[in-house]
């Protein structure tokens, strides 16, 4: 294997650059075979800019460009640009497992954050985020510049008696985020990532200064450059007639070398930790094809200064796809329906003659204007005649709205027709509203997880490596504080103020409710007003008393009641006792009565005795049953009180 590595090394270059040449050229060729024409397009269509290959027929004239495309890709950045960076902070910073000690990441985060201010990334990453609305991938290089800071400061002078004011200069390491066009970036054509990638190549023209300044610094080799002849593939802007001069084709390669070409070419000793393996992660940057630096990679965590990402993911693929890509058939439609008006408006409004060519003077040159003398042979109301091809159908105002409503439908932009027919509270609205806050969510997520994240955590470890003494090394993870965006924050308050209708002031869930409104408002002071909703929400001591007296007069209240009933249901379980001490005597008071009834019997017949006993025995029959039914009585009345 590693024979025939070598070999093919041989036949690409015994040399480092020419083995990065090779790349960039092989690189270079699929990427203009496949996405330039493309790119170059959908460039055109974001800036309303005409070229004769964007004609939809032969016979086309106008060359009015649409601006749906435009306020599509501009209404797409700003939602995200607004969710990401509209509540001033846009990451926080979690602390390793069992690390109860969350000062070091309040300083980690406070310095960071106001690094990222100096440097300006929000900025790039706005610009990040348009090209990766225009072209479908967003690309930056992170870049580490050694500045010598200011600052305004007093020194102390003549023993104290006056005071210095001068300026204290410390030289520091800045981390910057440099945006980087898809048309100077190229990458390992069966690669979907850069970190998977053999390497990625930044292409670009540069001032000879910024060479210059390099090698005076000791990055670059010193050696002679020279300037650079134009190449239209890689310029910044490609639409312009006439492009700068006095520039260097700079050629940076960040990946993967053979290990052997680095060693021979390297400005310092390669300490990687496999000998035996024939690559090494690398930095190689060329100057109009001439070798001005290659080492191994210095960073501590052996990352590549490149983050990109894609607004919306193509399977098996590093290129996304969009906003432009998504409507670009709709805004070809739309170009072509407002074209065609526009050529046809020509031939109806604008004034135009038929004559008889027989009778027009030899030599003349007939034209229409104000003013204009037309001579003829003859009668001029028999030679001239005003013709027209009649009038322009209406119906192309209906199609050119129809096809606008496409480009918002393909881009995920605000349909604004749909407020306008069923007004902010329709259903439609809210739909077409909830379909638009799902879709970009979905590029929020995207960003924020390949871009935001991991530029987070590499600017993190150059600062760590390079600025120790301000940045104490950890193990730290970053999240983004992302919030909703506008047209989602819009969308989140109209349904909270439907359910504030529904729910009544008395309601407890009716503050938090009006404290979610005010918190997606956006408007200045949102963060006092929640402070004093909260403060208002929280009783006086006048009222904690008056709270706490009613609280007591409630428990005594409970308590008498309590009471009460305690008493009556003490009251009825005494009735309940004497009655049944009642029941147990009047059975001993009938057989009395029954032996008081046969010791009055003296004389009388054996018959008459026999039917006083029955007597007897049937009353006594009829009180057993009263008092069985007057017990039943007595334990229901018991089982009740109780």
């Amino acid at each position: 294997m590693e024979d025939f590595t070598e070999s093919n090394v041989d036949m690409i270059g015994e040399t480092l650059e020419g083995w990065v040449d090779h790349k960039a050229e092989e690189w270079r060729d699929h990427f203009e075979s496949n996405y330039e024409e493309k790119f170059n397009e959908y460039y055109r269509l974001w800036r309303g800019m005409w070229d004769s290959n964007d004609k939809t027929r032969e016979s086309e004239r106008s060359r009015i460009v649409s601006p749906a495309l435009m306020q599509a890709v501009e209404n797409n950045v700003a939602e995200i640009e607004e969710a990401t960076f509209g509540r001033g902070y846009f990451f926080d910073i979690k602390d390793n497992y069992g690390d109860q000690e969350r000062l070091d990441v309040m300083v980690l985060r406070h310095k960071l954050n106001e690094e990222f201010y100096k440097n300006k990334i929000r900025a790039s990453m706005g610009e990040v985020l348009i090209n990766a609305a225009v072209y479908g991938t967003g690309i930056a290089e992170i870049v580490l510049t050694e500045e010598n800071e200011m600052v305004p400061a007093t020194e102390p002078v003549m023993e104290g008696a006056m005071q210095a004011v001068g300026v204290q200069v410390r030289e520091k390491t800045s981390v910057k985020l440099r945006p980087i066009q898809p048309h100077n970036f190229l990458i390992d054509p069966v690669a979907t990532s850069v970190d998977e990638a053999c390497g990625v190549i930044i292409d670009e023209f540069v001032p000879t200064h910024y060479v210059e300044q390099m090698q005076e610094q000791g990055v670059y080799r010193d050696i002679y450059v020279g300037t650079a002849a134009d190449d239209l593939n890689i310029e910044a802007d490609p639409e312009l007639w006439s492009q700068p001069e006095n520039k260097v084709r700079l050629t940076k390669y960040y990946g993967l070398v053979p290990r052997k070409l680095l060693k021979e070419e390297a400005d310092e000793e390669i300490i990687g930790d496999d000998e035996d393996s024939y690559y090494v992660e690398a930095i190689v940057v060329l100057g109009n094809g001439k070798l001005l630096k290659a080492e191994e990679n210095p960073y501590m965590m052996n990352d590549r200064p490149v983050v990109a990402f894609s607004w919306d993911k193509v399977p098996s693929r590093f290129w996304g796809m969009g906003v432009c890509e998504k409507g670009y058939n709709s805004q070809k439609a739309l170009d072509a329906e407002i074209r065609a008006r526009i050529d046809a408006l020509a031939l109806t409004v604008h004034p135009m003659l038929a004559m008889d060519a027989t009778r027009i003077p030899r030599g003349s040159k007939p034209e229409v204007k104000a003013g204009k003398l037309i001579l003829t042979n003859g009668d001029p109301r028999e030679t001239l005649q005003p013709f027209n091809f009649g009038n322009v159908d209406q119906i192309t105002f209906a199609q050119a709205e129809s096809l606008q409503r496409m480009v918002n439908q393909a881009t995920g932009a605000v349909d604004t027709s749909v407020q306008q027919q069923g007004g902010p509270n329709s259903i439609g609205n809210s739909m077409s509203q909830a379909g638009i806050v799902k879709r970009q969510k979905r590029t929020l997520v995207n960003f924020q997880e390949c871009f935001l994240v991991p530029f987070l955590q590499k600017a993190a470890y150059r600062y760590m490596q390079f600025e120790p003494e301000l940045f104490p090394a950890g193990d730290y993870q970053f999240t983004a504080c992302s919030s909703l965006g506008i047209i989602a924050r819009e969308y989140e308050v109209a349904q909270l103020v439907q359910l504030l209708q529904t729910t009544g002031p008395e309601n407890p869930v009716y503050p938090a409710i009006l404290e979610s409104v005010i918190d997606n408002m956006n408007v200045s002071n949102r963060e006092e007003l929640i402070a004093k909703m909260r403060q208002a929400g929280q009783p006086t001591p006048e009222q904690q008393q008056a709270q706490q007296a009613a609280q007591q007069a409630q428990m005594a209240f409970q308590q008498s009641q309590t009471a009460a009933l305690n008493g009556q249901a003490a009251e009825s379980q005494a009735r309940a006792q004497k009655i049944a001490l009642e029941a147990r005597g009047i059975p001993v008071e009938l057989e009395n009565e029954r032996i008081r009834a046969l010791s009055s019997v003296k004389d009388d017949t054996e018959k008459e005795f026999e039917r006083k006993m029955k007597i007897a025995d049937l009353a006594l029959n009829e009180q057993k049953l009263g008092l069985e039914v007057e017990k039943e009585n007595t334990k229901r009345a018991q089982g009740g009180a109780k």
